[in-house]
């Protein structure tokens, strides 16, 4: 019963990070290893027991430029549309616990956050596109439907997120936040499943994250 196998560990470590995120709030640099075990890590053991699961797994990282031009396009419009919700809804939403949150919960400051961006627009976005879609979508889509897949790998994807945004925004901000997400997680599938490599969902993940990051930017003063 390999799809139980998948679902139950891809929800447990989501899960497991997700409260590590809300309750013991870790440094952000600390932060770092934890995911690269319950995401890169621990999901491998699966394919060092089930092989054949293996080989597809791997093909999504055979470079094609199939998809890549559609994807840095994409990839603009998404920056674009997070950009511009940030700009159009400043004055409407409270966005003033962002900073103290990050600074307080996980030693983020106007100082280190150039490195924190970076590091989460380029190896977080990889990590996140390797576990939710490589090993939580594709490889799940193998045992069980297609729906099922879509609808399990954005929900947790969303939920994964709650722990590190849950004191950074109101309860109406969060809410809008989850829908994004749960709608980004159906994008970024839809690119790996039509493309079956994940550099396309990884390069718009980019995109997304480089709009989040500017946004953390604006807040922090930087710029």
């Amino acid at each position: 019963m390999k799809k139980y196998l998948i679902m139950t560990s891809v929800l447990a470590f989501s899960i497991i990070v997700c409260l590590i995120d809300a309750v013991l709030q870790p440094n952000y640099f600390v932060k770092i290893p934890i995911k690269i075990i319950f995401f890169l890590a621990l999901p491998m053991l699966f394919f060092i027991k089930n092989k054949s699961d293996f080989k597809d797994f791997k093909s999504l990282f055979v470079f094609r430029k199939k998809g890549i031009l559609k994807a840095f396009l994409l990839g603009i419009a998404v920056y674009t549309v997070i950009l511009s919700g940030y700009l159009l809804t400043k004055n409407i939403f409270d966005f003033s616990n962002v900073t103290s949150s990050l600074t307080e919960g996980m030693g983020i400051t106007a100082d280190n956050f150039i490195y924190v961006s970076l590091y989460i627009s380029l190896m977080n976005s990889f990590l996140e596109e390797f576990f939710f879609r490589g090993y939580g979508f594709m490889t799940l889509k193998k045992h069980t439907s297609p729906k099922i897949a879509y609808i399990f790998s954005s929900a947790i994807f969303a939920i994964y997120h709650i722990g590190m945004l849950l004191d950074m925004f109101s309860i109406g901000v969060l809410l809008l936040l989850m829908f994004g997400l749960i709608a980004g997680g159906c994008i970024f599938n839809y690119l790996n499943e039509r493309n079956n490599s994940i550099y396309p969902s990884w390069f718009v993940h980019m995109f997304a994250n480089f709009a989040i990051n500017t946004v953390g930017f604006i807040l922090f003063g930087i710029i």
